[in-house]
């Protein structure tokens, strides 16, 4: 019940196929969507604590790539 609900919800923020989501899959496999959506590589590290963290990281990786 949970997990149909939680998957469903990624599914639609990242805009995947809910099949795509199990419960083995990992956050940095969702990290690729991202990496396909703004042309960028992206490392999950220690200092992505929040979805705030990870804005301003995407933010600065589209910056360097555009300047």
């Amino acid at each position: 019940m949970y997990f149909e609900k939680i998957a469903e919800l990624i599914s639609e923020k990242i805009d995947c196929p809910v099949e795509d989501i199990t419960n083995e899959t990992k956050f940095s496999d969702l990290a690729m969507n991202l990496e396909d959506e703004f042309s960028i590589t992206l490392e999950m590290t220690s200092d992505i604590a929040t979805v705030g963290d990870l804005v301003k990281k995407i933010e600065t990786l589209v910056g360097e790539k555009n300047a």
